[in-house]
């Protein structure tokens, strides 16, 4: 409506602009302005023509124009009842009439006169209007771009669940800016600073979100890369113009996401560092707690980078919470799944702890999409509920990979495909606290020809040495699987994946986990990120000796968990036999049905057996 506003006003200042100009060309402008002829008497005019001094004339109405035979013009206006025709005939004049002009014409002439002087004006005023905007525009360069939100459509705190300890950290401070003498009474002041910390997809922004509903005071939010410009002291501009916006409307929370773009460690590239980014940062350390306080102002951050932020920013008096925000638990996943299922219709063979269970290391968004992809799915079908079926297929699509069935093997490659899949399977149900085996398939998935999947029974938080050892045989079991079938010389790459891991896993066993002969030594430093889940490992300086005992400690770990899945796959050939030609029937097969076939059971044959088509192509080889 406001901007329909401002176009009528335009509109109507335009309309009264060009109305005022043209009634100043209508004054101004007169035909008479063009270059005069000689006026002279009708009386004078019959006197040369019959003298034979007029050559030519134009008759317009009672106006004549006329041409002397010298070249002269002149001008007269004829009366009514004038012959003035056979007078000019007798003297051989020559005669040409044109219409009488009327006042359209004139108006006509005027406006074209005008024409280029209105284009003028206008491109001026346009001109005029863009240096207004631009100067403008550079006024406002150093503005904070803080958004503030009203707290309507906006979530609260009983749309986030599974990371009950942060909603508790957070609810405090919403009594607080509700209720502060409740705090106060016993000397309790307000937090200066919160930074919730996690992984990708925990919640951050989502806590974030429920604080602008619950709180009920201004909310601004704004992004760490919007105080980063080109320009040196823009976003230190920004930072104080962000601080004198909140102080007008305290008390009230600054939210600040991705704050790593801008609260990097000082210093740290290379001359020095990014004298913009640092003196951002320099100016919101002077805002949160300098010799100005800003009390009533609670600033929130939220990053999954903690180890790259400047120790002067995680300081009590600045950030004086660090709330972490870490993937949920069996039972927080199935308190977001029921969240976000809220507007699903589910059916009544929906298990959501079942689903719980199944997704350990699922984030909140994780599983969001893992309830909008089973709803996609639903609807695929033509289904009118979502049922246990669809959510089981999403969530092997988001843990495996979409099924690739356009990617049809030959004889040759699936039967390889099969031992590999069977040796892992079979390997994993005869060794000590292996995962339960949850699913087994020879279908492409992702970049992998075939998947075999493990789910444990609970989170886990650390892992044994045992557990390890397990795993390392595991992963070897599709390689040896395919020496005990096709021979040394004809394994295929698709171990490469499985070979990669379990070198990864067993030297972290020896360098840094301590879990070989060598004893409890940190051969290796890691550079890991704790929340992010991965680690980058840098050898620490040592003896060439040293490092040859490490390297020889790797190598006997790998070596004897490799003699050891050969030893299981020996013992146990007829199962390996038998689990690989039940996945060239069916292609999957569930953690039950495994065990069901190798009981000599029957399953569902009628249900599950595919017919087996004609080759089309040969899949190129592709990792595991």
């Amino acid at each position: 409506m406001k901007k329909f506003k401002g176009f009528g006003n335009s509109l109507l200042i335009w309309i009264v602009l060009f109305i005022a100009v043209f009634a100043v060309s209508q004054m101004t402008y007169s035909p008479e302005d063009t270059p005069k002829s000689d006026d002279i008497p009708y009386s004078e005019f019959v006197e040369k023509v019959n003298a034979g001094e007029v050559y030519s004339v134009k008759m317009q109405g009672q106006q004549i124009l006329g041409t002397r035979k010298d070249a002269t013009k002149f001008k007269t206006y004829v009366p009514n009842n004038a012959q003035i025709v056979e007078l000019l005939e007798k003297n051989k004049v020559t005669i040409s009439a044109e219409p009488e002009e009327k006042d359209s014409e004139g108006w006509l002439s005027a406006l074209l006169g005008w024409l280029p002087m209105l284009f003028f004006l206008f491109f001026w005023i346009i001109m005029m209007r863009q240096m207004a905007a631009s100067n403008g525009k550079a006024l406002s360069f150093g503005k904070s771009k803080a958004r503030l939100l009203t707290g309507k459509d906006s979530v609260t705190f009983k749309d986030v669940a599974g990371i009950e300890e942060a909603k508790q950290e957070l609810q405090e401070i919403v009594e607080f800016l509700k209720a502060p003498a409740k705090f106060q009474r016993l000397g309790g002041k307000i937090p200066k600073g919160v930074l919730l910390v996690g992984p990708p997809g925990t919640g951050k922004t989502l806590l974030a979100k429920a604080i602008a509903g619950e709180a009920g005071v201004p909310f601004y939010s704004i992004s760490g890369s919007d105080f980063v410009e080109m320009f040196v002291g823009v976003g230190a501009s920004r930072v104080r113009d962000m601080f004198e916006q909140a102080k007008k409307t305290c008390p009230c929370i600054v939210f600040m996401d991705e704050i790593d773009a801008v609260g990097r460690h000082r210093g740290a590239g290379l001359g020095g560092g990014n004298d913009e980014r640092e003196q951002t940062l320099n100016q919101l350390l002077v805002e949160m707690d300098g010799f100005e306080t800003n009390s009533g102002i609670i600033l929130m951050a939220a990053t999954n980078r903690p180890d790259v932020l400047d120790p002067a920013l995680l300081r009590p008096g600045r950030f004086d919470r660090q709330v972490v925000v870490n993937n949920p638990d069996v039972k927080g996943r199935e308190e977001i799944l029921k969240v976000h299922v809220r507007k699903v219709p589910l059916a009544p063979n929906v298990r959501l702890d079942i689903l719980a269970r199944g997704t350990p290391g699922f984030s909140g968004a994780d599983l969001a999409n893992l309830v909008n992809e089973a709803a996609l799915l639903a609807a695929r079908r033509n289904k009118t509920m979502v049922t246990m079926g669809d959510f089981e297929d999403a969530k092997d699509k988001v843990m495996m990979g979409t099924e690739r069935r356009s990617l049809i093997m030959d004889e040759k490659e699936k039967r390889m495909t099969a031992y590999h899949e069977a040796g892992h399977a079979i390997v994993s149900l005869h060794l000590p606290e292996s995962d339960p085996l949850h699913k087994v398939t020879i279908i492409p998935r992702g970049r992998a020809l075939g998947v075999t999947m493990q789910l444990p029974e609970k989170d886990k938080y650390s892992q044994s040495k045992t557990y390890l050892q397990s795993r390392l045989s595991i992963l070897f079991a599709g390689r040896v699987a395919e020496e005990m079938i096709l021979g040394k010389e004809k394994v295929s790459t698709g171990a490469s994946n499985d070979i990669q891991v379990a070198t990864t896993i067993a030297r972290r066993m020896v360098t840094e986990w301590g879990m070989s002969p060598l004893g409890p030594i940190a051969f290796e430093e890691p550079e890991s990120d704790v929340f992010l889940g991965y680690s980058i490992a840098k050898r620490k300086n040592m003896a060439d000796n040293t490092a040859l005992q490490v390297d020889k400690a790797i190598s006997t770990l790998v070596q004897t968990s490799y003699r050891r899945t050969q030893d299981i796959l020996r013992q146990h050939k007829k199962e390996l036999d038998t689990l690989a030609k039940g996945l060239i029937e069916y292609e999957t097969l569930s953690g039950d049905e495994v065990n069901a076939l190798l009981k000599g059971k029957k399953i569902r044959q009628d249900e599950k057996k595919i017919t087996l088509k004609k080759p089309r192509l040969t899949v190129p080889e592709v990792k595991e």
